[in-house]
């Protein structure tokens, strides 16, 4: 099997990276592992598209960084690829991270698109990842599921929002990661509200939720794979984000640290909520941030953490991956394009 991972930039990756978990596994495996950038593509004259991708020339690796190192060094595989021949490219770039490169943002889209026409299966669905390029796309799952939310650039509108949550309520840009300009008000914080607005609409549209109490503890962080909970041997593919600094963002761009997370019922209503949508739009695999019996988050994009939830259950979950994604090319060597690709992402 030939893989592509399409990243932001292959100098930019990093050896805890998911993205390079699951290519390492796949080269372990015995396939045919390529890493792309979102500027790496080429649409060639005769319609075929293209790459300048990287690769290893082991067929095994122990180590992460070993693995990576090669990947980056002058001792890859830097070839002009045919995106054509390859069985499965995965989209693993996050566009949020490419504010400054706006061309940057749907480029893997885009080409993921094209590839699809030329036979090869696109993860997650391109098309409806176009439709899930900001947080707007949440607000299509069941509303039991969400906090109750706001979005506006309008101050009035979001002032007025805050204030009918005494609790407190949570404002952050409507596209972003990483808790950038996210900020929690309450009571005794409106003093600087208009501040802390301007620095969310200063890109565009504010989303404004309620607080839940229930945050201070952390997030749960639960892989979805084909509308289902990502599990091997028993055990799940989750961990609780924390963060003990004082700061309410669990997330680890912001001081969040891991621990291990017992997955209830409840969450796992959840799962079974928003999987008729998620299987539907060919979301092959997904993070739910999960508070409670609340989602604040669906991330189709590049959903990451496979090593913390490796490291806190003792289970490798990359391998379950890999192995079904050759599930999925024997699907597409027996029906071909009689299987549209948001279809069979999700089988």
């Amino acid at each position: 099997m030939k893989i592509g991972f399409v990243v932001n930039e292959v100098v930019s990756e990093q050896a805890a990276f998911t993205t390079t978990r699951l290519s390492m596994t796949a080269t372990n495996m015995g396939h045919e592992a390529w890493t792309l950038g979102v500027g790496d593509f080429i649409y060639a004259i005769d319609g075929s598209i293209h790459a300048q991708a990287h690769s290893v020339n082991g067929d095994h690796y122990d180590s992460l960084k070993t693995y990576l190192e090669e990947l980056q060094g002058d001792g890859a595989r830097k070839e002009r690829i045919k995106l054509d021949d390859l069985d499965v490219l995965m989209l693993r770039n996050d566009p949020s991270e490419d504010i400054e490169r706006p061309w940057a943002q749907t480029s893997g889209m885009l080409f993921g698109q094209l590839a699809v026409t030329r036979g090869v299966i696109v993860l997650n669905d391109p098309k409806n990842l176009a439709n899930a390029l900001n947080k707007t796309y949440f607000q299509h799952f069941p509303e039991q599921v969400r906090p109750r939310t706001c979005i506006s650039r309008n101050k009035d509108e979001i002032k007025h929002f805050v204030a009918e949550h005494p609790g407190g309520a949570v404002i952050k840009p409507l596209q972003g990661s990483g808790g950038q300009s996210v900020f929690l008000i309450r009571d005794e914080d409106t003093a600087n509200i208009n501040q802390m607005i301007d620095a969310v609409i200063r890109d565009g549209y504010c989303i404004a939720q309620e607080y839940l109490p229930a945050a201070k503890d952390g997030d749960v962080r639960l892989f979805v794979l084909n509308g289902r909970p990502l599990m091997r041997d028993g055990k799940y593919a989750a961990f609780r984000r924390v963060n003990n600094s004082g700061d309410m963002r669990s997330n680890m761009h912001s001081g969040g640290e891991s621990v291990a997370v017992e997955i209830t019922d409840q969450m796992l209503g959840l799962v079974e909520m928003v999987r008729p949508k998620l299987v539907r739009d060919g979301m092959y695999l997904v993070g739910l941030d999960i508070v409670e019996d609340k989602l604040m988050e669906i991330n189709v994009f590049t959903p990451g953490g496979l090593g913390s939830a490796a490291s806190l259950t003792g289970v490798d979950f990359t391998e379950v991956i890999i192995r079904d994604l050759e599930r999925k090319t024997k699907y597409k060597e027996y029906y071909g394009e009689r299987i549209d690709n948001a279809q069979l992402a999700t089988l």
